[in-house]
């Protein structure tokens, strides 16, 4: 049953293999939406911030050695801080992950309060394995072939077949993406293919 209805804040996951596009079909979203779209990408950048919430306890955990001249965790030193060590990045995960989710539902209950958007979209990559069914109202997939999704990983980010295939085997694979996401987008083709979906499912809702 379609859980997206005018007349209040709906609630959408967004979810996807690398090289999906999700990017893509978000940004057209944005543009013709009234929507507020959360990366959970940001978000795990901003909570590493000296005064949010993960600061505090990831300089417990990884020391002072990882903090840039500005006092902030410095990308790079925290990189190299938990590099080929599983055990620590399960523990840094550990901090984030909790953090995140804390984050985007504030946010998400704030903008159901003010009640002025009719959308809220949440991309994240592990949004099945954290339980965003729970939060948001539908969760859509952006599918795109492995073939397609490799020559797009080659040509936007210069990835070897090495490290496309390396991150393909930590991925969902397709058949679970379908069996928890109420929507799918086959983002294979242009853009405007990809549109034409989203308007359809969408056509109750006035674009911008």
């Amino acid at each position: 049953m379609d859980k997206v209805r005018p007349g209040k804040t709906n609630i959408i996951g967004i979810t996807g293999g690398v090289g999906a596009g999700k990017s893509t079909v978000l940004g057209y979203i944005g543009e013709h939406y009234n929507c507020r779209i959360i990366l959970s990408d940001d978000v795990a950048n901003d909570i590493k911030k000296k005064g949010y919430p993960a600061y505090d306890e990831l300089v417990e955990l990884l020391g002072e050695e990882v903090l840039g001249d500005d006092g902030e965790i410095d990308r790079g030193k925290m990189a190299s801080a938990i590099f080929n060590n599983k055990n620590m990045l399960k523990k840094v995960n550990n901090i984030l992950h909790p953090a995140v989710n804390a984050f985007i539902i504030n946010i998400i209950e704030d903008e159901r309060a003010r009640g002025e958007l009719d959308f809220v979209f949440v991309e994240a990559a592990l949004l099945i394995e954290n339980g965003y069914d729970k939060i948001a109202d539908e969760l859509w997939y952006v599918y795109a072939s492995e073939d397609t999704r490799r020559k797009r990983l080659k040509a936007s980010r210069g990835y070897s077949d090495e490290k496309i295939n390396d991150i393909l085997e930590k991925q969902l694979d397709d058949a679970t993406f379908r069996e928890h996401c109420q929507f799918v987008i086959d983002n294979s083709g242009s853009l405007e293919t990809s549109a034409a979906q989203i308007d359809r499912k969408l056509s109750d809702f006035r674009l911008k």
